[in-house]
């Protein structure tokens, strides 16, 4: 979450523990900051004599350690806490004072693309330095590229689409609302689209409450899901980590997008970008990706990386007949593709959902497992989704498939008259 604030110019440890319980956490920090390192341990872990702590590493110890960390991991900047002396600090300048940087640690491979310690987005169009892509809770970093799936957003922790969520919002339930987090947690969401907007209750409110049990009790990072500025201001001073904001679009206009991309730079979030401008809900695929780059422009306007980006290219329901909308899934397929394409480190993002409703239950779980299918083979990185719900092809009857595949694709066969 850190380097997504481009004022920070180093990442340090200090104090807590003495050199060797820092190594692991130094190692890692040389694998994968942007940014140069600083260390300051104490002088090892402290024990208690006579009712003192004492700190036994010596000084020439301490200095040891920290040439290993400089000519292993890189660290940039020495130095000492708890327990240490003059002596000791004396003997880490005699050990790495002056020491060239050997190590083979990321932010020495990547200084060159942030001269003078400016750590804004240069130019978009380059690979980002970024070792970690992605995002964080309390607990866990969460990369947006899985290695053996999309990244599963979790959709019932949201009073739009879930009855038992609003009822137990409603009631105040908060250890309900956190168990059934935790539910999804267990089916597989990687990320947790959370929206507190209900008709007749505070949604800020509510959101802060909620957003303090889940800090506290759910693994996986959150989506904050709102139309409200200042609810998602709210929540993003709420919520530990760094989330992503659902979502911005330009059906108003420009104001509110600015206002939200605004704190999304100010507090180190990703964002949902919908494809929808002051004409409504656009509907082809060429219109799609026209909205598509109206908002990676503005995101890049206000300095978020490409991968921070989540392009929501909408869906229509299949479910009604309605002839307008029969091609409206080949429409957001082939403007997921020409994403891909022209932006390929923009990610995307839909509600599957949506492509089925007004179905069956049965029906539902086939059309939104086949979508998402080819949505994927398409390009897409990320789906809002009830991932227990989600079946793969090997476990629908052909002919089925087939008939879920026709409809996607709107491949249809007139009797003769």
């Amino acid at each position: 979450m850190i380097e997504a604030f481009p004022s920070v110019v180093a990442f340090g440890l200090n104090c807590a523990t003495g050199p060797v319980e820092m190594a692991q956490h130094v190692r890692f920090l040389g694998q994968n900051s942007t940014r140069p390192i600083a260390v300051q341990p104490n002088a090892g872990l402290p024990i208690m004599e006579k009712g003192h702590a004492v700190y036994k590493l010596s000084p020439e110890e301490l200095g040891q350690h920290h040439l290993e960390f400089v000519e292993k991991y890189g660290v940039a900047l020495c130095g000492g806490c708890c327990g240490t002396t003059p002596a000791h600090i004396k003997a880490v300048a005699d050990a790495v004072g002056g020491h060239k940087h050997t190590s083979d640690a990321h932010w020495i491979r990547v200084r060159q693309q942030f001269p003078g310690f400016d750590f804004s987005v240069a130019n978009p169009e380059l690979p980002t330095p970024n070792s970690l892509v992605g995002i964080s809770s309390l607990y866990q970093f969460q990369p947006y590229e899985q290695d053996t799936s999309f990244l599963i957003v979790g959709e019932k922790t949201n009073a739009n689409g879930s009855k038992a969520f609003r009822e137990m919002l409603a009631a105040e339930n908060w250890e309900g609302l956190t168990e059934l987090a935790r539910e999804l947690e267990g089916e597989g969401s990687h990320v947790l689209d959370v929206c507190t907007a209900y008709v007749g209750r505070n949604e800020e409110k509510d959101m802060r409450t909620l957003l303090s049990y889940y800090n506290r009790h759910i693994q996986v990072p959150l989506m904050i899901d709102s139309t409200e500025v200042n609810v998602i201001e709210a929540a993003l001073q709420t919520v530990a980590g760094k989330p992503i904001v659902n979502s911005i679009n330009f059906e108003d206009g420009e104001d509110r997008t600015r206002k939200v991309l605004g704190l999304c730079r100010k507090y180190g979030a990703a964002v949902v970008g919908l494809t929808i401008d002051e004409k409504g809900m656009a509907k082809s695929a060429d219109e799609k990706f026209a909205i598509a780059e109206r908002l990676i422009a503005r995101t890049r306007e206000f300095g978020l990386p490409d991968h921070d980006l989540f392009i929501d290219c909408l869906t229509f329901t299949l479910g009604s007949g309605d002839e307008e909308f029969r091609a409206s899934a080949i429409a957001t397929i082939d403007a997921i593709a020409m994403l891909k394409q022209h932006y390929p480190r923009v990610n995307t993002v839909l509600g599957v959902s949506n492509v089925s409703f007004g179905l069956k239950p049965a029906l539902r779980q086939v059309l939104n497992s086949t979508f998402l299918h080819f949505a994927r083979e398409a390009g897409l990185t990320s789906a809002i989704v009830h991932a227990s719900k989600i079946l793969p092809e090997n476990k629908i009857e052909a002919d089925v498939w087939k008939l879920a595949t026709d409809l996607v694709y709107d491949r249809r066969v007139f009797a003769e008259a």
